[in-house]
């Protein structure tokens, strides 16, 4: 419907994917169209490399694929994950949780060096944020907050440059 090419979920044959940080189970690797991620069978959890997760955040052609695989697929065993620290799948050390562009309401677990941990509809939930420009706004909202930052050091410069000059101390009070 959205002239995006379909693409069937692959099952690829890999020893190192890891286990499902919530069900220790082994994750089973995919590869959709020319995404591959890693899927809990148990939970309907997904994980992704953090370059995988930025081409899928990118790529409206990606975000399609993927979720005709897993928008449309209600895991039957898919519950409300409990609310804990999880480890990544790779490295084994619990992962930071995180909102997911500070404002779209997703907790997503994040390991910094091997990638995103998506309980069972998160990762539509993330894609339906992105289309409907969550991203985008989230960026703009980031920007201010920068400016208002360098506003604020410039205004700290100037002021504390004044005291300097009017203590006559040259940088020493």
């Amino acid at each position: 419907h959205c002239g995006a090419k379909a693409h069937q979920a692959e099952l690829l044959d890999d020893e190192t994917a890891g286990e499902c940080p919530r069900c220790k189970i082994k994750l089973q690797s995919l590869k959709i169209g020319a995404i591959k991620i890693r899927e809990c069978e148990r939970c309907g959890g997904f994980w992704s490399d953090g370059n995988t997760f930025e081409t899928i955040c990118s790529n409206k052609e990606h975000q399609a694929s993927v979720l005709g695989f897993s928008g449309s697929y209600v895991h039957p065993n898919a519950s409300q994950p409990t609310i804990s620290y999880v480890p990544c799948p790779d490295c084994k050390q619990l992962m930071n949780r995180s909102n997911f562009a500070r404002s779209s309401g997703v907790i997503v677990d994040m390991c910094r060096q091997h990638g995103v941990w998506f309980d069972a509809g998160e990762l539509p939930k993330i894609i339906e944020f992105i289309d409907k420009g969550g991203l985008d706004r989230a960026r703009e909202k980031e920007k201010i907050v920068l400016t208002d930052e360098r506003s604020r050091l410039r205004d700290e410069q100037r002021r504390l440059a004044m005291m300097e000059r009017r203590s006559g101390s040259g940088g020493h009070f």
